[in-house]
């Protein structure tokens, strides 16, 4: 059995009203007419019948796409995406399931959304793991009719999505929050304001920075290698000891009592190692 409808190429349009009443203008199916669609699509991979099935249930999409208007990205991205999402879910649909396409193809549809919405309403991701994905949603939903939620609020919550309380707090921290542009628009600039960008620089990366930084690891690695070699082996060892152990350095009274001299006698030794090292370090340089 093969349907007889007839469905339209669809045009080039030029705004997002004229789509939906094209949308609404492809006919719905029956159930009998869409077992058959479905079916010429799993056996013989027949793309005319797939497109007879999304073009019929476009309109699904820009029911679904209502309801999420609120967070703020354009009305058309989200019928783009939950499209993709129809489109998965004709492709995945079995018509010997006893389910209609329309049951099957919302979850599709809400799910391509969801990710969008996800990815794209703030800069930095707000929600990872399928739980916050889920918290995000009913939070957002809960904020829209009650505001700030309350310490019943959030314990209701917690126990209907089997989250911790804390991390309802914690999503709902993320929602008060922003994102800040860090350049200023023409208006802002006028008012004398300074656009973050500007103090946000990284001055590590400022060439004569690291021409700094290069020479300072230069003197760390092979200036000190140089000037420990200008010493003689008792001078050396004390310096090396006193100075660059890995560990717990050596006390000037251990080091005495090593070499059988006194303390004093160390600090003097130490301290003619350490000013011919720097002589030596000045010269290196």
């Amino acid at each position: 059995m093969t349907t007889s409808l007839t469905f339209p190429v669809p045009s080039a349009l030029g705004s997002l009203d004229q789509y939906i009443q094209t949308a609404n203008r492809f006919p719905m199916l029956t159930e009998q007419e869409e077992l058959s669609l479905a079916r010429r699509l799993r056996d013989n991979q027949d793309v005319e019948a797939a497109r007879q099935l999304v073009l019929s249930h476009l309109r699904l999409v820009v029911a679904v796409s209502r309801n999420y208007i609120g967070y703020g990205l354009p009305q058309g991205d989200l019928v783009q995406e939950g499209n993709i999402g129809l489109m998965k879910a004709v492709k995945r649909f079995d018509p010997d399931r006893g389910v209609r396409l329309v049951s099957f193809a919302i979850h599709w549809i809400k799910a391509e959304i969801h990710e969008y919405i996800l990815k794209n309403w703030r800069l930095v991701k707000i929600a990872t793991t399928k739980a916050q994905r889920k918290l995000f949603f009913n939070l957002r939903s809960m904020k829209q009719s009650t505001g700030t939620l309350s310490p019943a609020d959030v314990s209701a919550m917690a126990q209907t999505l089997g989250v911790k309380p804390e991390e309802v707090r914690e999503m709902e921290t993320r929602f008060a929050g922003g994102d800040i542009a860090l350049e200023l628009g023409p208006e802002e600039e006028d008012d004398g304001r300074v656009a973050p960008i500007a103090y946000l620089a990284d001055a590590s990366a400022e060439p004569t920075a690291v021409l700094e930084s290069r020479r300072r690891d230069r003197l760390q690695s092979e200036g000190i290698e140089t000037a420990l070699a200008s010493l003689d082996d008792r001078s050396r060892a004390i310096v090396q000891r006193r100075w660059l152990a890995d560990e717990d350095s050596a006390t000037l009274q251990e080091l005495a009592d090593e070499y059988g001299v006194s303390a004093e006698r160390i600090r003097q030794i130490e301290a003619k190692a350490l000013q011919k090292m720097k002589g030596a370090l000045a010269e290196f340089s």
